[in-house]
């Protein structure tokens, strides 16, 4: 009785992760969409969606060398599909140089390091020991990668800013990271449960920062009029702007694009703000 009432909540735990994962892989919408109308991918970058990329293949691969994980091939196969619609509109409108860089990071993530993990462990490891081999890599890449939020934290610590971690994204994670550690532990499965008590801990913890730190001033630059400036400064005004327009997109990129499933987050780099 005790193992059927198990089965079902892990059934329900799975499903609800499925929903706020998808819900969390839409995040980056308000991002592309502004791409799309402006025709350039300004200051944001590739990397997250091409680590996101590879976190989403690694566990699908994960999943289909365990039985009956269709709720970790379900929610990462859609994740494959829009990484890979989010990727294709980045190198669409991506400059000369972003677009090679871009193109880099695929060879690299989603075509070397994957095809070599799948092909080391299916040529030179034994079938009974496969998945726990792909199992610990997963989990190791997914503890890493949890540790991205901690640059975003330091960021709201020293602006007193909360500007670059949005709540909802943070609550929606902690959510996402609560539903698949309850689907592993009841599942029995070690490789997605843990990696999520420490995507819960940093929920939590950004959850908290953001109460602290919600109704503090953001930094506000002073303002002057351009007449007043002298020869020759606006245009080192505008490269600044640009400059510094770069980075807080790089930081909102950073949030925007994590992406959580049954073993972890989506990679991120984030890109810090010097004031």
């Amino acid at each position: 009785m005790a193992t059927i009432q198990a089965v079902h909540l892990a059934f329900v735990f799975g499903l609800l992760g499925n929903i706020v994962s998808f819900l969390v892989y839409l995040a980056p919408l308000p991002t592309f969409s502004r791409i799309c109308k402006k025709k350039s991918t300004e200051g944001f970058q590739s990397l997250p969606y091409s680590v996101a990329l590879f976190s989403a293949m690694l566990t699908l691969y994960y999943g289909y060398l365990k039985n009956r994980a269709i709720m970790l091939i379900t929610i990462n196969s859609i994740g494959c599909a829009i990484e890979s619609i989010y990727l294709i509109i980045f190198m669409i409108y991506a400059p000369g140089r972003a677009r090679i860089y871009t193109a880099k990071l695929l060879a690299f993530f989603n075509l070397g390091l994957f095809g070599m993990i799948v092909l080391c462990t299916s040529l030179l490891i034994k079938q009974s020991l496969r998945l726990t081999v792909v199992g610990w890599m997963c989990a190791i890449f997914s503890v890493c990668v949890f540790a991205a939020p901690l640059s975003i934290m330091r960021l709201v610590i020293k602006t007193k800013s909360v500007e670059f971690m949005p709540f909802s994204l943070s609550f929606f994670l902690t959510i996402c990271a609560t539903m698949w550690f309850s689907y592993g532990l009841l599942i029995d499965d070690f490789f997605v449960a843990t990696p999520n008590i420490l995507g819960f801990t940093f929920g939590i913890a950004q959850m908290i920062l953001y109460i602290i730190y919600k109704d503090k001033k953001n930094v506000v630059l002073p303002e002057f009029k351009v007449e007043d400036a002298p020869n020759g400064t606006i245009t080192s005004i505008e490269l600044c702007t640009d400059e510094t327009a770069g980075k807080l997109n790089a930081m909102n990129q950073t949030q925007e694009a994590k992406i959580v499933k049954g073993i972890g987050d989506a990679p991120t780099e984030a890109t810090e703000l010097n004031v």
